[in-house]
């Protein structure tokens, strides 16, 4: 059993990467069996931790081991979407030992320690928190049953758990991290135990940094002050103090706006996500400054290696036996989930991510008579795929993956995927043939779906948006939409113009070029497998996250 009292990480750091980092997130999608994961930002923070491995940094992540996890995606009896809260038990995290109290509510509540072993799945050591325990009340025991509680109170509760208990934690692990990261602003309770601490808003700055992937105000989460003051998430501090410290005058205490009165400096999650978070937060006082470290996913994880040694070997022939393969396989997954069984040498378009209104996702379906002749079309086959998880009280994102259900049912070539988690994503990615990502513009502060279905021969088809401004070269590596002034645009011009012109390039470029011209397309695959790996592996990221926040200024 490791010693936890005075924790050093399990292997010889790397001198470039000595800084002791403590990175703080609500969800970390590190492998499969562990369901501690939503979508988007827990990707991201599971390839941190695995490339934090590979370069063997002296950073630890601190996260919560939820009990019922995100939520188990089912089925009705007539195949829509039914939210299943099933419990999950792991024989692989290690009980630390370690128990201490925090306050939540006026009430000192109990929190149980677990440990993932960066041995189990190559990832930097993960310390998860838990209040589930016989000796807490069984309200304080919900805080830690379901990732994203809906009820406002239990949220709260959460932040107070990750923020303030991680920070605990850390002191009990006698770890004394030089930098404190906080991966979105859940964590932000944490300033209000360093500053009982360490005794200034200064001696925090020297440690803190924050992540923001968030690109428009309202996407910021907000909380009554009052209510976050009863719940003792200031610490024991008086309103009055929290509002000096913290410069908020009015009633809703702004989590972000206080990561980033608080941090010494702070990154966006993509290059345009940089410009539009410096437009949006500049308005207000006293916050640091941001630069952006565009969001990357592990190389090594989610590649298909396979292919890349053929395209290394410019074996075009197993190259493509190899994709015709991953899509089979994939293929049996869909058809044991749906009853549909797909062609692999039939193109195939997959849209698949975290089901919210503005990513979009029956966009192609909106215009019934372009739909329907896509998907009767003789010349040019198509197969579609969708997969995704609403958030579980999103009834419109809900309804959404409700209709295409329901549309399903008239297309042999139409098939929706339930149990969209880091297995079904990979084999989905495989699969494709495009990876469709139409999100409006400027919403997806980064994306990074498109990356990995790169790294396993897909072709990147999407708005022009996040990551993907740095990415596609139009017709060379994958396809974008030409992008218009959107600000100036009423939000259903922009999802016409989008619609008009994703079935414009999809029928007049793609198609044709997939079924007429198969030695362009294959390059173009190849070139969109080689850019994702020189620039978006998120080894390149960790070490930026290094050398531009830890160390920045």
């Amino acid at each position: 059993m490791t010693n936890f009292r005075r924790y050093n990480v399990p292997y010889s750091v790397d001198p470039r990467y000595a800084k002791k980092a403590a990175y703080f997130s609500m969800e970390f999608a590190i492998h499969q069996p562990l369901k501690i994961y939503s979508g988007g930002l827990g990707f991201l923070a599971g390839s941190h931790l695995r490339s934090a491995y590979e370069l063997k940094q002296n950073l630890i992540g601190i996260g919560i081991l939820w009990k019922y996890g995100y939520y188990d995606q089912a089925r009705n009896q007539d195949q829509t979407l039914q939210v299943q809260w099933n419990e999950k038990i792991y024989n692989f995290l290690e009980d630390t030992g370690i128990r201490f109290q925090i306050n939540i509510h006026e009430a000192p509540v109990w929190v149980k320690v677990w440990y993932l072993n960066p041995e189990t799945f190559n990832s930097a050591p993960l310390f998860l928190l838990s209040t589930d325990l016989p000796e807490n009340d069984y309200v304080s025991q919900t805080i830690t049953h379901r990732l994203y509680d809906a009820n406002v109170a239990t949220k709260v509760a959460q932040y107070i758990l990750l923020g303030h208990g991680g920070a605990k934690l850390i002191d009990e692990l006698g770890f004394d991290p030089e930098v404190y990261h906080m991966n979105e602003a859940h964590a932000v309770s944490s300033v209000f135990y360093l500053y009982k601490k360490l005794g200034s808003v200064e001696a925090i700055r020297r440690k803190l940094v924050f992540t923001t992937h968030t690109p428009e105000e309202a996407g910021n989460e907000k909380h009554d002050i009052h209510l976050c003051h009863k719940m003792s998430y200031f610490n024991g501090l008086s309103l009055d103090e929290v509002r000096e410290l913290t410069g908020i005058e009015d009633d809703q205490f702004n989590h972000s706006l206080v990561a980033l009165r608080f941090a010494r400096l702070a990154n966006a999650v993509s290059e345009l996500h940089g410009h539009v978070s410096r437009e949006m937060w500049g308005r207000y006082d006293g916050i640091c400054k941001i630069i952006h470290i565009t969001n990357s996913q592990n190389w090594r994880y989610w590649a298909d290696k396979q292919l890349y040694y053929a395209m290394d070997e410019s074996n075009d022939e197993r190259f493509e036996d190899r994709k015709k393969y991953l899509k089979k396989r994939a293929f049996d997954l869909v058809a044991d989930q749906t009853g549909k069984l797909f062609d692999p040498k039939v193109f195939t378009i997959v849209w698949a991510r975290r089901f919210a209104g503005y990513k979009r996702a029956e966009l192609l379906t909106r215009d019934k008579e372009r739909f329907e002749k896509l998907m009767t079309d003789k010349k040019y086959p198509v197969q579609f795929i969708w997969a995704g998880k609403p958030y579980p009280v999103d009834y419109p994102a809900i309804s959404d993956f409700n209709h295409l259900v329901h549309l399903s049912k008239q297309y042999d070539n139409m098939a929706i995927c339930t149990g969209y988690e880091l297995t079904l994503s990979k084999r989905l990615k495989q699969s494709a043939d495009i990876w469709l990502n139409n999100p409006r513009v400027p919403r997806e502060a980064s994306g990074t779906s498109g990356m990995t279905a790169a790294m396993n021969g897909a072709v990147n088809f999407s708005t022009n948006d996040g990551w993907i401004v740095e990415f596609i070269q139009h017709g060379n590596n994958g396809f974008v939409v030409p992008p218009r002034d959107y600000e100036n645009m009423h939000v259903q011009d922009q999802d016409q113009y989008d619609l008009d012109q994703l079935y414009e390039i999809l029928n007049k470029q793609i198609l044709p070029t997939y079924y007429d011209a198969p030695d362009t397309w294959r390059q173009i695959v190849k070139n969109g497998m080689r850019d994702v790996r020189f620039r978006f592996d998120s080894n390149r990221m960790a070490d930026q996250y290094y050398t531009l926040l830890y160390n920045g200024h």
